[in-house]
């Protein structure tokens, strides 16, 4: 009996999703893998076999990730993990950014994970099992970089959601994982993966230097490492209580821990007035 389990993974042409739809394959697992363009996925992975399966999906549209879901089900019988990892970054400040922009983000990064989930919770219902890994961001943890609002705003959204995914799924057996990547040296800082304001404001000169700084300084020196990340992943999803948040990387786990320093001496420090506001008995 076949007892590996069958993945689920979005935005699998490049980047994190690459590096472990590849992992994935090489240890035995069966992978159905999405990406806008079928021919992505067939390039950089390979033709459809017995164990992967390649599938092009437009997530932002409810009614083609339906078709997705299904057709893997119909390929494999089954599935058991699923990797929301389809998403892409939007930079630039809040006055720069038009609503269109903003939006497109959002129904990539956000409503696209909703459709996704929307349409497996079922199946996972249904055999009582199943574990949903949403990636997140440390920008969806901590908001603290400028002209990155949009970004950190569909990260955040998405890290809400799954906390509420978790207590929602759970009597019926199944496992939810919010990821927040630190840095991972991938193509995600690359023009493609990354889009700039259509409209910038020569005002934000500090913002136009971060920005420089990390298409030019960090891009190709991120400290982590995808395929680790990518074992880290597969390893998780072996766990029988496996973690709701898990920061991983170096630089995640620090800049959680910084947060919630900040967040907690806050909380403290303002403790009088937080408690001000109920009735007197």
């Amino acid at each position: 009996m076949d007892t590996k389990k069958v993945w689920f993974v979005t935005g699998a042409s490049k980047g994190l999703g690459l590096n472990l739809v590849k992992k994935l394959l090489l240890e035995g697992y069966k992978v159905a893998a999405t990406s806008r363009k079928l021919n992505d996925l067939i390039l950089a992975i390979g033709e459809k076999s017995n164990c992967f399966f390649p599938l092009e999906m437009n997530i932002v549209d409810d009614k083609n990730v339906a078709l997705a879901i299904s057709k893997t089900v119909q390929y494999f019988q089954k599935i058991d993990v699923v990797v929301n990892n389809a998403g892409y970054t939007q930079v630039g400040t809040i006055e720069e950014l038009s609503d269109d922009e903003v939006r497109k983000n959002f129904d990539v990064n956000v409503f696209g994970v909703f459709n996704v989930i929307r349409n497996t919770i079922p199946y996972f219902r249904n055999q009582k099992s199943g574990h949903f890994f949403t990636i997140s961001s440390m920008a969806g943890f901590s908001g603290g970089f400028a002209g990155w609002s949009s970004y950190c705003a569909t990260k955040f959204a998405v890290a809400g959601m799954t906390e509420s995914l978790a207590v929602e799924a759970r009597e019926f057996g199944i496992k939810t994982t919010l990821v927040y990547p630190g840095h991972l040296r991938t193509n995600f800082l690359e023009k493609g993966s990354i889009m700039s304001a259509k409209n910038p404001i020569d005002a934000y000169v500090s913002v136009r230097q971060s920005e420089l700084l990390v298409a030019n300084k960090m891009n190709g020196n991120q400290e982590g490492d995808p395929e680790k990340a990518a074992t880290a992943i597969i390893k998780m999803s072996n766990e029988e209580n496996p973690a709701l948040h898990f920061f991983m990387g170096e630089d995640a786990y620090k800049t959680a821990i910084a947060k919630m320093k900040i967040v907690n001496n806050e909380l403290e420090n303002w403790k009088k007035q937080s408690l001000s506001t109920g009735f007197s008995e």
